[in-house]
């Protein structure tokens, strides 16, 4: 059978002070009224039935999804009792799903990214199930057609591109995944056209992806079966906070995809976006004449160009005189205060402000 697995465990420390441990980026209703949880799950809910999707995410945030999703079984919601990287959570839903489906079929997608328009991702999803229950053996990531030499991003090096029966979208070879490159490398791999962005987007067999964690990751073995022989057992919770912590902490492309082989991908030619930051803000939000993304429904900018103003207290005026390059977001009890070129910074705030006592701002 098919499966969703929305990721959902980050915090989103840069998008702070809207972004809190107890509120995280994926709830925060920036799109229309909508968060991007809510937004994530429709793009899947017209390929997945309903009781297929799952989430997983933080043991503190648990509420907020089912708040969020309230059509999504109880039990649907999986509840990590600490941060193991994707490899942990990946190889806890691998594990929990192919106990009561051997054949279990995983699309796995991220709860912090916009895409648009959504039938292109549809349509790719739907290939990739195809392909995969066709080649079990193999796996399948997305790859974002990139549109600048980008820097932050890790790439795929494709080739071979093949159409497949029944699949719309040509179906690539992954030669090789890169990290993060300088200015130089990036603008040498969108010249060659043969890189393109990485999604951390997947489709792959569970037992698949369980078989790479246990040849790459073999410290994973061990607490993954506890885990699998306790789940829905009175034990399950008691052995899943016993047993999670002793999963190592990496990446699955660390882990597990810049090793494999038979890695293919399907080239996602969309507007793509993983909302890290506020100046991410401007990708996705019109501006106002001035160049100003304003996310406020009372605001009054006087001389105010290239900024970024944001609330979601529809009573609360901003007020502003000549600010420009500026970010200004508020929230009930705290406010920040910053130049556009200086948002990198945030992580180093927020410890700061922890050093200084303020852990109920965070």
């Amino acid at each position: 059978m098919d499966y969703a697995v929305i990721m959902a465990g980050g915090t989103g420390k840069r998008l702070w002070p809207l972004s809190r441990q107890r509120r995280p980026k994926q709830v925060l209703k920036l799109l229309d009224g909508q968060t991007l949880l809510r937004c994530c799950y429709e793009r899947l809910a017209p390929i997945f039935d309903t009781k297929n999707i799952i989430v997983l995410t933080n043991a503190g945030y648990v509420d907020l999804v089912r708040e969020n999703l309230p059509e999504l079984p109880s039990d649907n919601v999986i509840a990590e009792p600490a941060v193991r990287d994707t490899s942990g959570a990946i190889g806890l839903i691998s594990t929990v799903l192919t106990k009561h489906d051997p054949q279990a079929t995983i699309a796995v997608v991220t709860a912090d990214q916009i895409i648009k328009p959504a039938d292109v991702l549809q349509q790719a999803i739907k290939d990739a199930l195809v392909f995969v229950n066709n080649n079990p053996d193999s796996m399948i990531t997305f790859g974002i057609q990139p549109t600048f030499a980008s820097t932050g991003l890790g790439y795929v090096k494709c080739n071979n591109a093949r159409e497949y029966p029944d699949c719309k979208n040509k179906i690539y070879s992954v030669e090789a995944f890169k990290e993060k490159p300088d200015e130089k490398t990036a603008k040498e791999y969108l010249n060659t056209g043969q890189y393109f962005w990485n999604s951390g987007l997947f489709v792959w067999k569970a037992k698949t992806i369980l078989d790479y964690l246990h040849k790459f990751l073999p410290e994973v073995v061990e607490p993954l079966a506890k885990i699998q022989a306790d789940w829905d057992s009175p034990n399950q919770q008691q052995t899943l906070q016993d047993w999670f912590v002793k999963l190592p902490k990496i990446s699955i492309d660390f882990a597990v995809m810049e090793k494999a082989d038979n890695v293919h991908a399907i080239k996602l030619d969309c507007r793509w976006l993983d909302l890290g930051s506020f100046p991410a803000l401007a990708d996705i939000i019109s501006p106002d004449s001035d160049n100003n993304i304003v996310i406020s429904d009372t605001n009054e900018l006087l001389d105010c160009k290239n900024s970024i103003i944001v609330t979601e207290d529809k009573g609360h005026l901003i007020a502003a005189i000549g600010a420009e390059n500026m970010i200004v977001v508020h929230t009930p009890d705290a406010t920040l205060v910053c130049r556009i070129d200086q948002a990198d910074k945030l992580k180093e705030l927020l410890e700061l402000i922890k050093q200084h006592g303020g852990e109920k701002f965070l």
